[in-house]
């Protein structure tokens, strides 16, 4: 009688990949943790002052190079049964006992204090990034310098870069905590002489440093002068240095505070020329980084001149209405000054203005300054050590620009016809050369430039206004049209990038 073969028939003999459990891991590491608690096949013990953990020295290397080093070198703890470990707080320990058999752990505003600096030490870095995170995310005016100080304590490099940003962003309301006000005066005058403070006058890092001098007057004031040398002191208004800054008792008593009012006010009496040769490290702006950005539309014809100003946030990709101009106007000029904007002259459907309207962004607010001497529309506006020029005419043909040290021409007309043709000026080589055109035709558009790029705002193409914006891309000659539009179709708009208030 013959044996029944069961053996299946292999149809193909073809390669599969190895067949690999995907829990496989997870389910080892629970029992393994499950033996850890019941203290099966531990071969140590660890113990920070009174608490004691059996564990798998296998394990404690798998997870922890601190532990490797120390299991597969010639150290006697490599075959001890009992290691004392100092410097470790012990419930953060037991935390991170438990993390390397679970993977999982628990960070807490209670517990990251001392979890962070035991991961550095077990040299655990996902549990140590793992904390930075959650300390990045608790940043507070209220808290960022003690972040700082703690990140910079336990090599947390990227922490304390994001945190030192943060305080630098944060400025005017970090002055008002006391962890700013119970700096010492070293401290302070890293903070003050940093070029990426966000400051809207220099009036505000004046009177914080007045703030942390009164916080303890007694002990302090003899470090006013060494820290009034990194306050700007020549981009102060000239009226705040005179009401102000002259006459408060501390600086009438230093001979060097008084040295550095005298500087400012001179700055103030020079010509604007003279203000180009005279440099000094308080005379330079300060130039913060890393702040969002936002497109400023103002005015315009939409047929008729208009008082609308709208505006565009780079990073969501949304127009916004703002406060209104207290008059009509198109064909203005636009110059940003210590954070504010200013519209100068222009055309307010009637007749040329000499009219000048300033916007503070953080109050949403436009007032009325002081008027030019001749009336302009169609000028060419710019800002030169703090002085804004109005200069000439404009010819109504092309809107220009200026990105990475080139000019360039955008549209325009020839008669009746628009353009949607550009070139660009390089004045080192006195050449012009044509770039791609645009998408549209466009004439009387508004110009300006943002992160390395040219935005071309409005305008219009010889029939209608338009509200759509184009921005070129100089390394790849190419234009793209922003996925949304103006709400109100403008040309002769003037246009400027400033830095989006908090």
């Amino acid at each position: 009688m013959s044996t029944l073969d069961v053996r299946p028939k292999i149809l193909c003999a073809r390669e599969r990949p190895a067949y690999r459990h995907p829990q496989h891991t997870q389910k080892a590491f629970d029992v393994l943790n499950h033996m850890r608690r019941q203290g099966l096949l531990c071969d140590v013990v660890l113990v920070a002052d009174l608490t004691e953990i059996p564990a798998h020295k296998v394990v404690l290397s798998s997870c922890s190079q601190y532990f490797y080093a120390m299991f597969t070198g010639d150290l006697a703890e490599a075959k001890a049964d009992r290691i004392k470990l100092q410097e470790i707080d012990p419930k953060a320990l037991v935390q991170l006992i438990d993390f390397m058999y679970s993977s999982e752990i628990h960070v807490s505003e209670d517990n990251v204090q001392t979890l962070l600096p035991a991961a550095n030490i077990l040299q655990m870095t996902e549990v140590r990034d793992a904390c930075c995170d959650f300390l990045q995310s608790q940043l507070h005016p209220s808290n960022c310098i003690g972040i700082k100080a703690f990140s910079d304590l336990h090599a947390c490099t990227d922490l304390l870069t994001y945190a030192q940003t943060y305080i630098e962003q944060h400025f005017v309301d970090v002055v008002h905590y006391d962890e700013f006000l119970s700096l010492p005066a070293l401290e302070v005058g890293k903070l003050i002489s940093s070029d990426r403070l966000t400051v809207t006058s220099e009036e505000q890092v004046y009177e914080a440093v007045f703030s942390w001098v009164q916080h303890d007057l007694v002990n302090r004031q003899d470090f006013l002068s060494e820290l009034l040398e990194y306050v700007r002191l020549p981009l102060m208004a000239q009226e705040y240095l005179v009401q102000k800054v002259e006459e408060e008792p501390l600086i009438k008593t230093s001979s060097r505070c008084k040295d550095f009012l005298i500087e400012a006010l001179k700055y103030h009496l020079l010509r604007a020329e003279q203000k180009a040769i005279f440099k000094s490290p308080r005379t330079l702006p300060r130039t913060p980084r890393g702040l969002p950005k936002i497109l400023l539309v103002i005015g315009g014809q939409a047929p008729k001149a208009i008082k609308s100003v709208e505006c565009y946030d780079f990073k969501d990709d949304r127009w916004y209405q703002l406060a209104e101009m207290p008059s009509r106007r198109c064909r203005c000029g636009v110059a940003v000054v210590n954070g504010l904007v200013y519209a100068v002259g222009g055309f307010n459907g009637s007749l040329r203005v000499r009219t000048v309207d300033v916007y503070d962004p953080l109050k949403d607010v436009w007032t009325s300054c002081p008027s030019m001497e001749a009336r302009r529309s169609t000028l060419g506006v710019a800002v030169l050590n703090g002085f804004i020029y109005a200069v000439g005419g404009f010819d109504g043909s092309s809107g220009v620009g200026v990105v990475d040290g080139l000019l360039y021409a955008v549209g325009g007309h020839d008669g009746p016809l628009v353009r949607k043709s550009v070139e660009m000026y390089n004045p080192e080589t006195n050449n012009w050369s044509q770039v791609a055109d645009m998408h549209l035709c466009r004439r009387n558009a508004g110009v300006v430039s943002n992160g390395g790029n040219l935005f071309v705002v409005g305008g219009d193409d010889g029939s209608s206004n338009l509200g759509s914006v184009e921005c070129y891309d100089p390394k790849n000659n190419t234009w793209t049209l922003l996925s949304s539009s103006m709400m109100t179709g403008r040309s002769y708009a003037g246009v400027t990038v400033i830095d989006k208030p908090n």
